[in-house]
Formats: structure tokens, sequence, C-alpha cells
């Protein structure tokens, strides 16, 4: 009698993983395509549509009109764009690693409350009233109630629950500060209304330049941090199986999403909903691994920064919708859908 065999291992078993990896490669390569094609229409697109003749003409031969619109208006919108959703991108994603919450956002532990509320008092108190002293001032404001929810949290023995209790507190109270003095000032209700919307309008090679420095240390210090968050994410118990130092790493992630966040909304207002979704749409095709994770964000949510500003500017000519509430427009929906979906799977 002939009895069957086992069946011979899938021929593509061994090479899934190898697989895989090119496509995910792959996968970057496209990314950063269409980055660069988002790039190059958020400097054609505008009051004054520009053709790709035009656009290279102003960039490299700096001919005349063209030149005045590419490079002094439109070349430090988009330069600013891409750093500051490829700093919105990365914190997010090490924010939800650092909490264990895949829908948490910068806003989570009171970075944008901070920003917002130094910006006001700054106005208010200060006399600034110039975008470069907002600037130092917001992400001076970041860093500081960044230190606060991190010594809140337990500094040494700090743990996601705690940091995102002290976060919300703290955003509560500074929000509430804000309101406070934003209604009791009608000045700075007037300089603070076009700020906190969000936008890149006002970008100039200054602002550029005054925040690259941060955005590059936050930037490098997050993409390092992508193997030991992989062990964090894995639970406390598990990390230190796998020699994970928990508060240094915690720590740095702390830092290094301040740091991205703080300068980011220093220079453009608090832009919400980009640091929330694209690591989360991001993790539905890469996996949990922030290796892969911290990448892609680092260029799909310039993607998104900078094509919800094209449409801004696209909807409302020849004036334009900022790109805070075009990105609100589109999260707010996508957010309830991620909150429904994640329930789901739940039950």
């Amino acid at each position: 009698m002939l009895v069957d065999s086992p069946p011979e291992p899938r021929a593509e078993t061994a090479s899934a993983p190898p697989t895989r990896r090119a496509a995910k490669g792959f996968g970057l390569v496209l990314s950063l395509g269409l980055l660069v094609a988002v790039a190059l229409a958020s400097i054609a697109i505008g009051a004054k549509p520009l053709s790709l003749d035009q656009v290279w003409h102003g960039l490299f031969h700096d001919s005349g009109t063209y030149g005045d619109v590419v490079v002094d208006q439109r070349l430090s919108r988009t330069v600013l764009g891409l750093l500051a959703g490829a700093a919105l991108g990365l914190s997010g994603a090490v924010l939800q690693a650092l909490t264990r919450n895949p829908l948490a956002d910068p806003g989570l532990l009171g970075i944008n409350a901070g920003a917002s509320a130094a910006v006001v008092t700054a106005i208010t108190y200060c006399g600034v009233t110039s975008l470069t002293g907002y600037v130092w001032f917001a992400f001076f404001g970041a860093a500081a109630v960044g230190a606060l929810v991190w010594f809140l949290g337990g500094s040494r023995g700090a743990t996601p629950v705690r940091l995102a209790l002290a976060g919300t507190a703290i955003s509560a109270a500074l929000y509430g500060y804000l309101q406070a003095v934003m209604i009791t000032d009608g000045a700075a209700l007037n300089k603070m209304r076009f700020w906190t919307v969000g936008s890149l309008s006002s970008a100039t090679d200054s602002t550029v330049l005054q925040v690259l420095p941060f955005l590059a240390v936050g930037g490098v210090l997050a993409l390092a941090l992508a193997r030991p968050l992989n062990a964090v994410e894995m639970g406390d118990d598990t990390a230190r199986a796998l020699g994970a130092n928990l508060n240094r790493t915690r720590a740095l992630a702390m830092l290094a999403a301040v740091v991205l966040c703080g300068a980011a909304t220093a220079a453009c207002g608090p832009i919400v909903f980009v640091g929330l979704m694209v690591p989360h749409v991001v993790r539905s095709f890469t996996g949990p691994d922030l290796r892969w994770i911290l990448p892609y964000g680092t260029v799909l949510a310039p993607v998104l920064l900078l094509g919800a500003d094209v449409i801004g500017r696209v909807v409302a000519r020849p004036s334009e919708v900022q790109v805070g509430i075009v990105t609100a427009v589109v999260g707010g929906p996508v957010f309830i859908f991620l909150v429904r979906r994640r329930r789901t799977a739940q039950l």
C-alpha cells in the first residue's frame, strides 16, 4: 500500500524574507519618486501656475520673474514642507512606539500645547512680532513641556501610561491658559489666529536655516533608535530580556520627539494628524519594524504635508487655505476610520 509522503516544503519559504525586504525597498524607492513629484508640484503650482520648463529656468537660470517666484517664494516653502513633514512623521512614529499606542501623535505629550503657550506669551508679554522670534519661543516652549512631562511621568521609572497622562494633563492646563490670554488680549488673538492654524506660507530662508540643525539632530537620533524602540514596543519584560536599556531608550526617544516636533511646530504652527496618520498607515504594509516605519515616515509624511499645501493653494485661488486646515479636514475622517477599525479588530 502506498503511503503519502509529507509535502515538500514550499520553495519560496526560504526566500520569503529577502523577497519582502526587496518589496519594501522597492516601495521606498517609489515613495522617494512620489516625494520628488509632489515637491515639483509644490514649486510649480500656486496663484501663478508655472510649467516645468519655467520652474527649471527659475531654479537654475534665475530668469527674472520666474526666479523671483520660484527661488524667493516657493522654494523655501517647499523645503520647509519637506523638513517639517519628515519631522512630524518621525516624531509620530517614535511617540507611537514610546507609548505603545498606534493612535498616538505629537500632541499627546503636550508638545504642541507648549509651543503654542510660549508663542502667545512672547506676543503678549515680550512684544515679539516677527516669525523668527516665534520660532525660538515655540521651540523652547515645546522643549520645556517635554522635559516637564518626562519629569512628571516618572523620569527613571517612566511608563507609557504615565507619560500619556502627564502630557494630557499639561496640555489641558496650557490650552486653558492660551484661551484666557487670547480672550483678554485682542492683539495676541489676531496674531495667534494665523499661527495656530498651521501654515507654510510664511516660510523664508531664515526660518529654514533656524530649524534645520534641530531637525537634523532629531532625525538622526530618531533613526538611530529604531532597533531599541523595536524592543520597547514588545513590552518592558521582553525589552529587558533582549538587553534594552528602557530608561535610556525612553529618554532619548522623548528627546528626539521633542526636538523634531518642537522645531516643526515652531516654524509652521501646530499641524495636526500628519504625525498620527502617516506612521499608522505605513505600519499597515511594513509591519511593526521601526527600521522600515521610520524611513517610510520620513518620506511619506512630507508627501502628505506638501500635497495638502498644494490642494490648499488650488481650491481657493487666488487666495489659499492653510495647510493645517486641509490636513485637519482630511485627517478627521481618517482618524475616525482608524479608531473604528482598531475597535473592530479588538472585538
